[in-house]
């Protein structure tokens, strides 16, 4: 189906003004369609042509000012309107639309647990069209008026208060004007804790079967939600502009959440069935501030065109971790953006499908290509640049700047140009330039120290690989003589980049000097040999949590570029993840080392030694955590030590006993978790899936026993996963994903090796099918990321070179394609 062009959105915006979508959806039509009916009044500005979009499984009638339209004259999506008047106008638009199951338009998810059944809508970008008629263009704003029949004992939610007329007939309060794609729906059986705060309505919603889980942290997310509620409008002059707070925590999600106005959609598994850790916690309060920040930036400014998608994503980003390290019991956030998230963005602008964090408009032509930029640039890359804004601008001037830029465009539509404007009229700093240099380049910079001694003193000069103006600090450690492998902080300088350097300071040069200390600008750093000797023998014994995840991420990118051995960053992290104190630095490094170093960078004779230094380290964090202090960290070692275990002994006396010794018991996560790696080892069998899945058949369940069965290591069980993934079409996104993420195994990279050439043409065809969502979980999940070998990337460039595929799989394949490539050379080096 054709996609909209930026050109066909300006020429819509400039002849039409849209005044209020009026929808009556019925959602009692059965498990495959739902009925929906739209008007929408609007105005031609003056006398021309245009259409409107959908998407119907069978379009009923069409009358535009009371004239039918013949419904054959629907083409793909488009429904032409053709010899309209300068003036208002009103179109009537009835048709049946089909449920999805891949997370686009209205999803439709029946529970295993008890047979509920639950829909909810995801109108990103352009999916509007598979749940009504409209005008689908972010700023062509308009009033939405909604109204659902839904069957007897269902909840309704809007982006409106939702009142129930009875007879299963429900009404949602007009809206402010929005974007098309921010209307939502959601509805079904919902387990509700309602509160106030503020005079407003607050609500969190979720499936009858999470209920328990749900009651047993309403008050930790409620308490999240009301102080990041207050701490915004601390920094926002403009209120919240909407009438209702709810969140609705729903099924098979495929992002994280969405911002839709007063009906924030997130993933479900944000509700908790089993043991979590502080960290995990900590990131869905992140998502949940995150969310709320896009209230003012997305929902109340909406960008004009999808170049400007940062001007949502990178707001909200930056926002969302500062307002938990300003008003919740978070206030290390950080450290987990730095060691966990940021590398996202690093990774991103690495490969050759980088762009600027504001790309050119000519750059994003359509709706096509704007899916592709929901990527580590717009979300990491450009938090960290705000980030770095702050740092130079101060807070206050960029508080000053953005309440400007609230003001001046609210429930309207606003442009790179326009933001910069607001900034730069509340400093006199050259914000223009600071956009040019940060926001309309790609790319990683690389700062490199040199020090110096002489007579007394020491002296730094840094050496920059890249463009960007950077703000940072210097942060100088010596050992302490008292405690032996603890650094003391001596002094912490502040840097402007470029510029001739720093000192002579007086004394001994630093045992560590550490760029980029706190790390609040976005760069590669590097350490001098010193620093490095000394970060070997005592990283662990940096006193800031934020510094070390400076040095690790030091490391891991030296890695990376062929500087580091694989094998050098796995004995520091064997040395000293033992003894660190912060858990999402341990979780951090612990990712790292499995999924890339042993899985991909080391060669596949040298992974058995890497998964045993892996088990090393989480058998010393066990011994450490036995006296039940740190349950975080005992449950990262214990998920750590099952997914790299070498023989099934250990793990079959856990699911045995049901607990580890020592703790903790063993959860539902546990259990799948153990069965999964003991399906790998060849250890487990249909039956055993069978049994844990009759004890617990929830939809993770089942999605646990799909991860399982492609993971068995027989021929059959990976023709069988082979069938579902690429031939029946019947999966839905979340049971797609959990069947891929168990077909490649580095363990059986001999049956699977003819697997390898099919997967490319698999795929094509796949994603021609069934669109972009799966076509995205394709190119991420079911790609063989075992195969490090010339071979496999020689089968990938054949693939991008002579076939013709949906974008969102060309987008990931070059990615992945560029992944193996590095793998390669770092296996090389």
């Amino acid at each position: 189906m054709p996609v909209l062009t930026r050109d066909e959105a300006q020429t819509r915006a400039q002849f039409l003004d849209v005044h209020r979508y009026t929808i009556d959806l019925d959602l009692t039509g059965g498990e495959e369609f739902f009925d929906s009916r739209t008007v929408i009044h609007f105005t031609a500005r003056a006398t021309g042509d245009t259409f409107v979009e959908l998407k119907p499984a069978v379009l009923r009638s069409v009358t535009l000012d009371g004239q039918p339209i013949d419904p054959e004259s629907l083409v793909e999506n488009r429904l032409a309107l053709t010899g309209l008047s300068a003036g208002e106008h009103e179109l009537h638009v009835d048709a049946q639309m089909r449920y999805s199951r891949t997370g686009e338009g209205m999803h439709r998810f029946t529970d295993p647990t008890d047979g509920e059944v639950y829909v909810y809508t995801q109108m990103f970008m352009d999916d509007v069209q598979r749940v009504f008629a409209a005008f689908d263009q972010p700023d062509l704003k308009a009033v939405f008026e909604l109204s659902v029949t839904a069957p007897e004992g269902w909840t309704v939610l809007g982006n409106g208060i939702a009142t129930h007329q009875g007879d299963g007939k429900w009404t949602c309060a007009p809206t402010q004007p929005l974007a098309t794609y921010f209307a939502a729906v959601a509805a079904g059986p919902w387990h509700s804790v309602r509160t106030e705060h503020a005079g407003l309505p607050f609500g969190l919603h979720c499936r009858r079967s999470l209920a328990p889980y749900l009651d047993a942290d309403a008050d930790e997310i409620l308490e999240i939600t009301r102080q990041c509620y207050d701490r915004y409008h601390e920094k926002f002059e403009e209120p919240y502009p909407f009438d209702s707070y709810d969140q609705a925590f729903v099924p098979e999600f495929n992002a994280g959440a969405m911002e839709n106005p007063g009906l924030v959609t997130f993933r479900d598994e944000f509700i908790y069935r089993s043991a979590v850790t502080d960290t995990e916690r900590q990131t869905r309060a992140m998502v949940i501030a995150h969310e709320m920040a896009h209230m003012w930036f997305g929902d109340l400014v909406t960008l004009r065109w999808w170049d400007d998608i940062w001007l949502n994503e990178s707001f909200a980003e930056y926002m969302g971790y500062q307002t938990l390290t300003e008003a919740t019991r978070f206030t290390d956030t950080w450290v987990d953006f730095g060691i966990g998230r940021k590398s996202w963005g690093y990774d991103a602008d690495q490969r050759p499908s980088t762009h600027p964090v504001a790309p050119d408009p000519d750059a994003v032509p359509d709706t096509a290509s704007a899916m592709l930029n929901f990527d580590g640039i717009s979300y990491a890359k450009g938090a960290s640049a705000l980030r770095q804004l702050v740092t130079w601008l101060g807070e206050k001037d960029f508080l000053a700047g953005i309440n400007t830029h609230f003001a001046r465009h609210k429930f309207g539509n606003a442009t790179l140009a326009d933001f910069i404007d607001s900034l730069a009229g509340a400093t006199d700093r050259d914000v223009p330039g600071w956009a040019e240099a940060w926001l309309r380049t790609t790319g990683v910079d690389t700062l490199t120290p040199t020090v110096s001694e002489s007579e007394g003193t020491w002296s730094l000069k840094v050496a920059r690989n890249g463009s960007r103006p950077h703000r940072i600090a210097v942060g100088a450690y010596d050992t302490d003589p008292v405690h032996t492998g603890r650094l003391v902080l001596r002094d912490r300088l502040e840097l402007d980049i470029p510029q001739n350097g720093s000192g002579p300071h007086p004394g001994r040069r630093p045992a560590l000097v550490v760029l980029n200390d706190g790390d609040a600008s976005y760069a590669k750093v590097r350490l001098d040999a010193t620093s490095w000797d000394t970060a070997v023998r005592s990283l662990s014994g940096i006193p800031d949590p934020l510094t070390r995840t400076v040095v690790w991420n030091a490391a891991r990118d030296m890695v990376r570029d062929g500087e580091l051995a694989p094998a050098a960053y796995l004995e520091a992290a064997r040395a000293h993840l033992p003894r660190e104190t912060d858990l999402a630095v341990v979780q951090g490094v612990l990712a790292f080392a499995a999924t890339q170093l042993a899985d991909r960078y080391l060669p596949a004779d040298e992974r058995p030694a890497a998964l045993g230094a892996i088990r090393g380290i989480c058998r010393d964090l066990l011994r450490r955590t036995e006296d039940g202090s740190e349950p975080g960290l005992r449950l990262t070692a214990v998920r750590h030590f099952i997914d790299a275990a070498a023989q099934p002994e250990t793990l079959q006396e856990w699911i045995g006993d049901g607990s580890v010794p020592g703790g903790p018991e063993l959860d539902p996560e546990l259990r799948w978790r153990i069965l999964y790696r003991l399906a790998v080892l060849g250890a487990s069998d249909e039956a055993a899936i069978a049994a844990e899945l009759d004890r617990d058949p929830s939809a993770t369940g089942q999605e646990g026993a799909a991860r399982c069965r492609a993971a068995l290591p027989t021929a059959e069980a990976k023709a069988a996963a082979w069938q579902r993934l690429f031939t029946t079409d019947s999966l839905s996104n979340y049971l797609f994903t959990a069947t891929a993420q168990g077909f490649w195994q580095p363990e059986q990279a001999d049956l699977v090796r003819e697997y390898v050439a099919r997967y490319y043409p698999d795929s094509v065809a796949l994603a021609a099918r069934r669109g972009p969502a799966i076509a995205e979980a394709a190119g991420r999940y079911a790609f063989p990321l075992h195969a490090v070998d010339e071979e496999a990337l020689t089968l990938g460039e054949e693939c991008l070179r002579n076939t013709d595929m949906l974008p969102a799989l060309r987008r990931k394949l070059v990615d992945q394609l560029d992944d193996l490539r590095r793998a390669l050379s770092v296996r090389a080096g």
